[in-house]
């Protein structure tokens, strides 16, 4: 499942861990990241608890933003030579009962009309091209919030410009398939809604040519954006494959223990 944390308090963060705990999902990829309280409690938490927990931060000092990976079965690093930002692209690899799969986890950058802004996610849309691994063979998923549409979708914004939807293209070129339009080809769903109402598709997953057989259900979980609590601004997205992984970590429950309320003397 890929699920934007929108850089949570700790108070918030507290309540995202009891929700992501209580999912099923094996791996969670989780995104709008940063040094901060809120991040670094569920970080910690998950380790804790015995999760393997991938997360590579941002500078000190900086209001970067990046990826974290979550999960309940054992991984192993998956070297990518992103160079710019960095931090906003998180890969392992786990076993499966048909060899390893790959998980790549991505934050790409939102901009504005500013040409530094511009810039910054053109740059990091580009080094991610060159260095993504073909999804022509190999077995992996790559997802995350692209902050990016594909090219059919329904309304049409004016702002995206043509190298915005060139990664979505170029992701199907390099022999990966949207995951949620394998089993939905002409539904419109949104992962995230503006103030006036206008819905984006910005939330993805991408599974390699391989495994595209694999994808057994591709979903928005609306309830993490629309919920009475409201735990962040987008929808969460939970793909589903048809591939058994070996025992999974023995992890225990990371949702920490309230502090009993003080007696009054």
């Amino acid at each position: 499942m890929t699920y934007n944390l929108n850089n949570p308090s700790r108070e918030r963060a507290e309540r995202q861990l009891r929700y992501l705990a209580a999912r099923p999902e094996s791996v969670l990829v989780l995104t709008e990241t940063a040094r901060s309280a809120g991040c670094e409690f569920l970080a910690e938490q998950f380790e804790g608890a015995g999760y393997s927990v991938t997360f590579p931060r941002p500078l000190l000092g900086t209001r970067e933003r990046g990826v974290m990976i979550v999960s309940r079965l054992a991984t192993r690093p998956l070297p990518l030579s992103v160079v710019y930002l960095p931090h906003r692209v998180a890969g392992v690899t786990v076993q499966t009962d048909t060899g390893p799969l790959d998980v790549v986890g991505v934050y790409v950058p939102s901009r504005d009309a500013t040409e530094t802004k511009v810039l910054r996610k053109r740059s990091f849309l580009e080094g991610l091209a060159q260095v993504l691994p073909s999804g022509a063979t190999g077995r992996r998923l790559v997802l995350g919030d692209f902050n990016i549409l594909e090219p059919t979708h329904v309304p049409r914004y004016r702002t995206f410009q043509m190298w915005e939807y060139g990664f979505y293209t170029g992701l199907a070129a390099a022999g990966y398939r949207d995951a949620f339009r394998l089993l939905a080809p002409d539904e419109r769903a949104y992962s995230w809604v503006g103030r006036t109402g206008d819905g984006y598709r910005y939330d993805h997953a991408h599974v390699s040519a391989p495994l595209a057989g694999d994808v057994t259900a591709c979903r928005y979980v609306h309830e993490t954006r629309t919920g009475e609590e409201r735990l962040t601004d987008h929808s969460a997205l939970t793909v589903a494959l048809a591939v058994h992984a070996p025992e999974p970590l023995d992890v225990k429950d990371p949702v920490p223990v309230k502090d009993p309320v003080p007696a009054l003397f």
